[in-house]
Parts: C-alpha cells; structure tokens; sequence
C-alpha cells in the first residue's frame, strides 16, 4: 500500500502570520498553486486558499493589506507521512477538500493534493497514456 511519503510534495511555500493577504496572493502567483501553508516557528496553524482570499476577503470588502490570521482557515484537516493514501482519499472525500498539509509533530513536512492521488493509482499503462495524451492535446490546444 502506497505511503503518503511516497508522492507528497515536500518542497512546500509558505507564509506566516505577519504577512498580509497581498503577500500570500503574490506567492500564490508565483508558485501557480492555489494554497499556502501559514507556519507560526515551523507550526502549521493554518492555510489559506485561492477562495479564502475570495470569500473571506475581497467578498468582503477587506484590504489587501489585512492580515492572514483574519483571512486563513484554521480548522486544519492534516495527515501524517505514514499514512496511506487509501486514507487520504477518505479524508478528502469526507471533508471535500483538495489538499492535505502532511505534518509531524504539528510540523509541516509536506502536502498532498488530489491530483497526486489520482495519478499515482492509475495502474494501467493505458490509463496513464491517455492521461498524457490528453495534457499534450490541452497544451497544443493553448498554443494556437
């Protein structure tokens, strides 16, 4: 059974809670993700996604300039490396969420989305070609 150590990112960005929702809007952009850890001395205490800043903030009427704690969810769904990925997928079934921050000791180590998990378990070699053919149609599609 396939570990969540084994496809979770470990290069993952992050914010902190100083920085302001333009910050992590930045960052986002940057990095073409649509979530950003918020780490307080290494902790993960949150995470802020591309519709928490539409929601919780635009929607809102707040400044760019508010800050992440008012902005971040809070409530966090995390797994852990040792976890498989038969677990995660529950987990994000149940919750309907898109992403798992991986954590140790309430460290961020990692995140797994639903994407690693769907690509990992195609097993068929010709389920994984389609899959490939379709991105290469999609990105020549782009280029026109």
């Amino acid at each position: 059974m396939t570990k969540i150590r084994e496809i979770m990112t470990t290069d993952v960005e992050t914010c902190t809670l100083q920085d302001s929702v333009y910050d992590v809007a930045i960052k986002m952009k940057e990095e073409n993700v649509g979530v950003i850890p918020i780490v307080d001395d290494e902790k993960l205490v949150g995470v802020i996604t591309d519709r928490d800043i539409v929601l919780r903030c635009i929607a809102e009427k707040e400044s760019s300039s508010a800050m992440v704690a008012d902005v971040m969810s809070g409530n966090l769904i995390t797994i852990s490396s040792d976890s498989t990925t038969n677990e995660a997928a529950h987990l994000m079934a149940e919750h309907q969420i898109r992403r798992l921050p991986v954590v140790e000791n309430d460290r961020l180590v990692g995140i797994v989305a639903l994407g690693d998990l769907a690509v990992r378990d195609l097993t068929d070699s010709q389920a994984k070609q389609a899959l490939s053919e379709i991105s290469e149609t999609n990105e020549t599609h782009l280029q026109h």
